[in-house]
């Protein structure tokens, strides 16, 4: 077996005790798997900002850029496999070109730092994963809004301090997570908005004495603008970080809010929602239970990405320029970003897996939930609503919940849901 070689290390081949090096690779090759691809295409970019400064020429660029596409399509089909024999992904991009262009291979850092590598490579992957994140976002609320339109007339108890308060609608409930979902999505296109700039070209935190044209490089990377200060594009590791994390939290926050509803409703205390066996699991002991095993699992998620989000606050209290504490960043956001993507995609399903009890809905509505009615319709017959609060709470009504419901016509209560706006805001986002 070859013995592992660091780029660091230069000639002398720099002897260091492996588990020391353990300890300082860390989780880094586990975790590059999620970035190799963006790695190549940052590399891509940066050699083709080499060549438009003269130190590569055109036919040596066209071997580097055919290679690093290889190498790609290699990964891709699990032929080249990225392992620990590599200290991390940059390190086995440059190894592999050295390994199939020789002296060549050698020239593809020039004028690069890991430091502004790995900003590249986890900036293009945030980036990625915000629009796929996005797209699901949408998917969600758009099944939400659909299911809501079949539900519109299902009258439900509304809660407040989890005690009956007014009559509500299945609709109008769905709808509250439909918007919550719409507005997320405006919130995931300004966080993309925001760190859609490129640090490549920032080297370590200096620059280079080199021509590089970084607004080439950005735009070949699909970047909108270009990140100028070397040491603020250091200082944003772990920055941009946060602030892609803290889009994702209110995402799942919503997740959160919804699967505790749903614990709630599919209780037999409540009973007003029943899941499909295709999302509910069994007891390894008791015969008569079924378990909304994803929804509690679902509810948890949420803390994840709190957890990640104190791993970097606490790491980014750090002076200016890198250090090595920022290799930790790493971790918290592919963690974040792997289980965000990974709810949205299963909430779909559970969606279409409700089944509502409308009988037993309509069933918990009671008299003293339409007191609100009753003190409006006073109102409407001059008197003040103080007064009118007063006089209604000591008095029975005979407003039905469905006369309840059907009068009130304020935008987005249960008689004027909005769909249609909320649709056009969806379709906008």
């Amino acid at each position: 077996m070859k013995n592992k070689n660091y780029l660091w290390s230069g000639d002398d081949n720099q002897s260091i005790d492996e588990e020391l090096m353990d300890f300082m690779a860390g989780e880094d090759i586990k975790l590059d798997k999620h970035l190799f691809k963006f790695d190549i295409i940052g590399s891509q970019a940066h050699i083709g900002g080499l060549k438009t400064c003269g130190v590569l020429s055109g036919e040596e660029y066209t071997k580097l850029h055919m290679c690093l596409s290889q190498l790609n399509l290699s990964y891709q089909n699990n032929e080249f496999i990225l392992d620990n024999f590599y200290e991390d992904g940059h390190s086995a991009i440059e190894f592999y070109l050295t390994e199939k262009l020789g002296e060549l291979g050698k020239k593809a850092h020039t004028g690069r730092s890991r430091n502004d590598q790995v900003l590249t490579s986890t900036r293009l992957f945030s980036k990625h994963n915000l629009n796929t994140i996005n797209e699901l976002v949408k998917a969600c609320a758009q099944c939400t809004i659909d299911l809501a339109k079949q539900h519109k007339e299902a009258i439900m108890p509304g809660y407040t301090h989890l005690q009956r308060a007014m009559p509500h609608t299945v609709a109008a409930w769905l709808l509250g997570f439909a918007e919550a979902m719409i507005d997320d999505s405006y919130l995931l296109n300004s966080t993309l908005d925001y760190i859609n700039c490129s640090p490549l070209g920032t080297a370590a935190g200096f620059g280079v004495p080199l021509d590089l044209p970084r607004e080439q490089t950005a735009k070949a990377m699909g970047f909108d603008r270009v990140q100028i200060n070397p040491v603020y594009a250091q200082n944003s590791r772990g920055k941009y970080d946060l602030v892609v994390l803290q889009a994702l939290y209110q995402v799942m926050l919503n997740i959160r809010r919804f699967s505790w509803d749903l614990s709630l409703f599919i209780t037999s205390e409540f009973n007003f929602i029943t899941l499909n066996k295709s999302h509910t699991t069994g007891s390894s002991i008791m015969p008569n239970k079924s378990n909304p095993d994803v929804v509690e699992l679902m509810r948890a998620s949420l803390a994840t990405i709190e957890g990640c989000m104190a791993q970097i606050q606490g790491l980014i209290s750090l002076p200016s320029g890198y250090q090595r504490d920022l290799q930790n960043t790493k971790e918290p956001l592919i963690k974040s970003v792997v289980l965000t993507k990974h709810v949205l995609k299963l909430m779909p399903g559970l969606i279409m897996a409700l089944n509502f009890n409308t009988q037993a809905m309509r069933d918990a509505i009671n008299p003293e939930m339409m007191a609100t009615d009753q003190a409006l319709k006073h109102v409407k017959h001059g008197a003040s609503f103080r007064d009118a609060y007063g006089q209604a709470k000591n008095e029975s009504s005979e407003i039905t919940a469905e006369q309840s419901i059907a009068a009130r016509i304020s935008l987005g209560a249960t008689a004027n849901l909005g769909i249609e706006i909320l649709q056009k805001r969806l379709n906008d986002s």
